[in-house]
């Protein structure tokens, strides 16, 4: 078999921890309870593995257990915190404000809700993707009733100042919601002493399953009301319907577990292997970093490139590096990052971009690699136009 291409792919998506898996497999096939069944030890098993899963998560944000909501990832907890929080307050206004370069399961939620009659406030970022926060507090006004901004974005990576957001949202009586779906285990995340009211979590982003994730909703000071969006069997102190996938929820507790254990060692490492791959293209003329190199998560770095057809470029690389030009939501669009025109990127280089993600298994040896195929790629390119 051929040799596949070196992943550097870990916005998208992170393969299972061994570790991980391990601690699911049990639960598929000898603790296969439903958590709800109360009746036998089949259930109790599983109901004592989802608690202690919930325990385990809410500690690590300083939440409570109750405050956690299972989901099927980001995305839906992202809907359920918007759509829930437009339902249940709708009566005390009709306004969010968001930013123009959050993921698509925030904007595509707020683009719904104007269909509905309520307005939003899209935001502009700075030149390097930080939000200015005069902006924001501008645009609050008396019937705001969420603003949400996500933690570090998952193209650029550039990380967003939640504590003094939130501090700003709540001296307003605003709730606030982050996407916290690329920083869960990459910063520290204190959702008290942030003043979160809602953060959106998933667990395949670091080494965990895909399709499990939570929301986290505050029950005091302020307790946030949530209308549920998914109804049934009442699961979820009945936020959230449906049988709880006691694999993933173990394998997602686990997941942040290790991942808040090795955070500071593997933060610097990854900030190492960054520096190595950007040292190798910032002498070549026409690159540009998109977003801030120091302001944003340690294991990112986006790159618009002059003078190359962004198809070509991606295509010539595909067979030896495994990267994206920017969320893998949005791969099936043609039209240029959202994220990169917000920034003042023109078409051209918004379409001729690279995010590398740089994963827990990637070596000092794969990004010398790296580099030097993508280097080598946009130099050949470069002659042929």
């Amino acid at each position: 078999m051929d040799q596949r291409p070196i992943y550097l792919d870990a916005h998208a998506t992170t393969p299972v921890d061994q570790r991980v898996l391990e601690a699911m497999l049990p639960f598929f096939t000898e603790s296969f309870g439903n958590p709800s069944s109360n009746t036998h030890i089949y259930g109790w098993e599983a109901s004592a593995a989802v608690k202690n899963a919930r325990e385990v998560i809410a500690q690590i944000i300083n939440a409570t257990p109750e405050e956690i909501v299972f989901t099927s990832g980001a995305t839906e907890a992202n809907n359920l915190a918007i759509k829930g929080v437009a339902e249940a307050y709708f009566n005390q206004g009709k306004h969010l404000i968001t930013v123009a370069t959050e993921h698509r399961a925030v904007l595509d939620p707020c683009a719904y809700l104007e269909t509905l009659g309520f307005e939003v406030t899209y935001l502009t970022v700075q030149s390097n993707g930080i939000l200015d926060l005069t902006k924001l507090a501008a645009a609050i006004r008396e019937d705001t009733i969420l603003v949400s901004v996500m933690a570090a974005n998952n193209e650029i990576g550039v990380l967003q100042p939640l504590a003094e957001i939130g501090k700003l949202c709540h001296s307003r009586g605003v709730l606030f919601h982050t996407d916290a779906a690329q920083a869960i285990a990459k910063i520290p995340l204190d959702v008290a002493a942030m003043n979160i009211d809602l953060m959106s979590l998933t667990a395949h982003k670091i080494y965990g399953p895909k399709g499990i994730g939570a929301l986290y909703v505050r029950r005091r000071d302020p307790r946030v009301k949530l209308a549920s969006q998914i109804q049934g069997g009442g699961q979820e102190r009945g936020r959230r319907s449906g049988t709880l996938y006691t694999p993933q929820i173990v394998g997602f507790a686990k997941a942040l577990e290790i991942g808040v254990e090795s955070m500071k060692s593997e933060s610097e490492r990854f900030m190492q292997l960054k520096q190595q791959l950007w040292s190798m293209f910032e002498p070549l003329d026409g690159i540009y970093l998109n977003g801030d190199f120091t302001h944003s998560l340690p294991n990112n770095l986006n790159l618009s490139v002059e003078g190359v057809n962004g198809s070509a470029l991606l295509l010539a690389l595909q067979p030896l590096v495994a990267v994206s030009s920017g969320s893998a939501c949005s791969a099936e669009s043609t039209a240029p990052s959202h994220v990169l025109t917000a920034l003042g990127r023109d078409e051209k280089l918004a379409h001729a971009s690279l995010r590398f993600g740089i994963g827990r298994f990637n070596t000092p040896e794969e990004i010398t690699t790296v580099g030097k195929i993508a280097i080598a790629t946009i130099k050949s390119l470069r002659t042929v136009i």
